[in-house]
């Protein structure tokens, strides 16, 4: 090892110990062997509304001589938002060569953020785009899943009381993960009754700053109302587009209900393509299974 290059590791190491130690809950360690970090930055009101996740990955020649990987997560982030988002932080790079930046890069968003916050724009919009997208991938699929939710499917006869344990939190059981090309994708599930309990479960693994840090939390739901003998259900492809509607079809093939499986994915760099989705199913069907 050059000595540029155990330089740099150092660097990195104190980088990484000031960044944790200044940004507390909310700087994350996704992955520590690969260098993948994520950071939560918001705009530093009460009640934040314009929120942002950016995610880094630290190859071996940062900071002496490579940028660091990086990918910005947010719902509203997209077009002329991303694009000049990416220059500034592109520029800061340029700009301060052979030096640790990540500071830099996230004191500028949260900047970018506070001007949003103080001008008028409307609040963000909460649709995400995907970061893969496939050339006809998932079309033929829509038109399939929208045909099955029109037909209200009737399935098992299975009896459950709304009130109950409507005000407890379900238990929740974690699937093992599955890791390809640097993607990890992990599901959770829980037995839900009534959407009140969906929005509880949410909103606690929301509280596990891995699993909010991951790229996409794509879920979906099947409910099974006994009084108009139909299925409340729904799903959320979090920026993964068509995602939350394959895995509600496959809840449906398997004739589950009164549950809810949420699916993380951590992205790390690569394109997947539609094996992604084959992940997605795959950790469902395992988590369901078990």
């Amino acid at each position: 090892m050059a000595a540029s290059d155990t330089e740099g590791a150092q660097q990195q190491i104190d980088e990484i110990e000031a960044l944790s130690s200044i940004y507390g809950d909310d700087w994350c360690v996704v992955d520590e062997d690969e260098k993948i970090y994520c950071i939560k930055i918001s705009d530093c009101l009460d009640q934040p509304k314009w929120t942002l996740c950016l995610q880094v990955i630290l190859p071996p020649g940062y900071p002496t001589a490579e940028p660091p990987i990086y990918q910005l997560n947010a719902p509203w982030l997209r077009g002329q938002d991303y694009t000049e988002l990416a220059n500034s932080l592109e520029e800061i790079y340029v700009q301060n060569l052979g030096e640790s930046i990540l500071y830099l890069w996230v004191e500028k968003i949260r900047e970018v953020l506070v001007e949003k916050a103080q001008s008028s724009d409307p609040e963000p919009d909460i649709k995400k785009t995907t970061e893969e997208v496939d050339e006809d991938d998932g079309d033929d699929f829509l038109l399939d899943y929208q045909r099955i939710q029109e037909d209200q499917i009737k399935m098992l006869n299975y009896t459950t009381s709304e009130s109950q344990q409507d005000e407890e939190l379900p238990p929740i059981h974690h699937g093992n993960p599955i890791t390809d090309r640097r993607s990890t994708f992990q599901a959770h599930l829980a037995p839900v009754v009534t959407t009140r309990q969906v929005k509880r479960v949410l909103e606690k693994l929301y509280e596990n700053k891995k699993i909010a840090s991951a790229t996409h939390n794509i879920y979906a739901y099947r409910i099974y109302c006994e009084d108009k003998q139909t299925f409340l259900q729904d799903c959320e492809d979090d920026g993964e587009t068509a995602a939350g509607g394959r895995l509600l079809h496959l809840m449906q093939i398997l004739d589950v209900h009164n549950v809810l499986v949420v699916v993380s994915r951590w992205y790390g760099g690569i394109l997947l393509g539609p094996d992604r989705f084959k992940h997605i199913n795959n950790c469902a069907r395992n988590v369901l299974v078990e």
